[in-house]
């Protein structure tokens, strides 16, 4: 299984909805709506045609394409539960524009008035559904309106104005300003419905990326509070373990009591380095300024950062060491990051890489494991802040969540690839900077 956390969307997709099922689900209803609406109007039509002008109509076929609209209307919730909101809508206006062709030759044929109604369910596609449906009912309602011409039952009344024998002038007319019509709405509203879809979800992405780093904002203050509010009380540890350690040693001559103060000393000193990474980089954790620096120095600052244990198991290799332009302390942080977690998923003994590789402008650091690997609910989850699938206590789980932030900051990407039982591969994506600050998009030389 393989998930790319960052967020590197694709703009350029033919269907740019913010959920593929989003706009048809919302318009179902409403159009359900408009086919009663239509469906009753037709039907009044006809019974005024009749009843009024004394109009000779074919009523029992004029039923059959009402009935089927009307129990196609009827069945919405089973169609889409079945096929999906967006195939039931194009399924049901392709169904109106056959529907509608029947009930034309049925009621005059291109003489009918009316032939203008295969413009609704041509505007309705271009609005809430994708290119190709809107094509797909242009033509069909194209094609339908010619068929007219061959095939319809003629009603004198309404070819009173045509002299003509044969094709009428002026139907043929309609005819092709219909087509016309029906080419301009399929494209110019089809291309404005897209940009609409295009800009909204331009806004969606960045009321979350927004949201995300509020979301950050908000650790990297409480970080940096706790950071404040534990600085006083270790600074005292620490004046307090230097008093005992002197004291033991000069005055009481108690070399254990002097060993545990130096002890207590230098873990309340890796505390607060700890605590100022978390107060001064851990609040804006790309603040720092790229500098050249060499991928080999990168991958041995990271070694530096692990335990004894941690490091014997540490394996590493740079292919083609050369330098690149990174924030190398907030680089280190984001890898240092990743290799802890892949511990932290192996067992006991088991090594874990870092591979280092610049290639086709782009630098990738890669972190194998030989871990039991993630579920793909995992995955899905594996860069959310807070979540962690260690035990409780240990971990915060804000160390994948940071190493995205990083690569999203830096235009990079972070991708997991995970199989269960065999491990999992942790790839860092950044773009490689020459010494000018501009992007390399070829080859690199080293």
């Amino acid at each position: 299984m393989r998930i790319c956390v960052t967020d590197r969307p694709d703009l350029s997709a033919p269907d740019l909805r913010p959920a593929g099922e989003l706009a048809p689900s919302l318009a179902l209803p409403w159009i359900g709506k408009l086919r009663y609406g239509v469906l009753f109007g037709q039907a009044a039509l006809i019974l005024l045609a009749c009843l009024i002008f004394h109009i000779k109509l074919p009523l029992l076929r004029l039923a059959l394409p009402l009935a089927i609209t009307a129990t196609s209307n009827l069945l919405v919730k089973q169609f889409s539960m079945r096929f999906g909101a967006r195939r039931t809508l194009g399924l049901f206006l392709t169904l109106d524009t056959l529907c509608l062709t029947a009930v034309l030759a049925l009621s005059g044929g291109p003489a009918n008035p009316f032939t203008l109604l295969y413009l609704v369910q041509i505007t309705l596609s271009a609005v809430v559904l994708s290119k190709p449906w809107t094509w797909a009912l242009g033509i069909l309602s194209v094609l339908g309106f010619g068929f007219l011409f061959w095939i319809h039952v003629r009603i004198p009344a309404l070819e009173a104005h045509h002299v003509t024998q044969g094709f009428s002038i002026h139907l043929f007319g309609m005819w092709i300003a219909f087509a016309a019509a029906t080419l301009m709405v399929t494209v110019f509203i089809g291309r404005v419905s897209e940009a609409l879809r295009t800009r909204e979800q331009e806004v969606l992405l960045l009321q979350d990326r927004l949201a995300r780093h509020q979301l950050f904002a908000s650790i990297a203050r409480l970080a940096a509070g706790a950071a404040h509010e534990l600085g006083t009380p270790l600074a005292t540890i620490a004046v307090a373990s230097r008093e005992l350690e002197r004291y033991a040693r000069e005055v009481s001559g108690d070399v254990g009591v002097s060993e545990d103060a130096w002890l207590i000393r230098c873990e309340v000193e890796r505390c607060g380095h700890i605590l100022r990474q978390m107060s001064g980089s851990g609040a804006e954790l790309t603040g720092e300024s790229p500098v050249p620096v060499e991928l080999n120095k990168i991958v041995e600052g990271v070694k530096d950062g692990l335990t004894d244990a941690e490091a014997q198991q540490f394996r590493s290799q740079v292919v083609q060491d050369g330098k690149v332009l990174l924030p190398v302390d907030a680089t280190r942080q984001a890898l240092t990051a990743l290799v802890k977690n892949a511990f932290d998923s192996s067992p006991a003994g088991q090594d874990v890489s870092l591979s280092a590789e610049c290639a086709s402008g782009r630098i990738y650091f890669v972190v194998r494991d030989s871990g039991t690997g993630m579920s793909q609910e995992v995955l899905a989850r594996v860069s959310e802040p807070f979540f962690t699938t260690k035990s409780s206590g240990r971990h915060l789980g804000l160390g994948t969540f940071l190493v995205r932030l990083f690569a999203e900051s830096l235009e990079g990407s972070l991708v997991f690839e995970s199989e269960a039982g065999v491990g999992t591969r942790a790839i860092l994506e950044l773009p490689l900077i020459d010494y000018d600050g501009k992007r390399e998009t070829g080859n690199v030389d080293r």
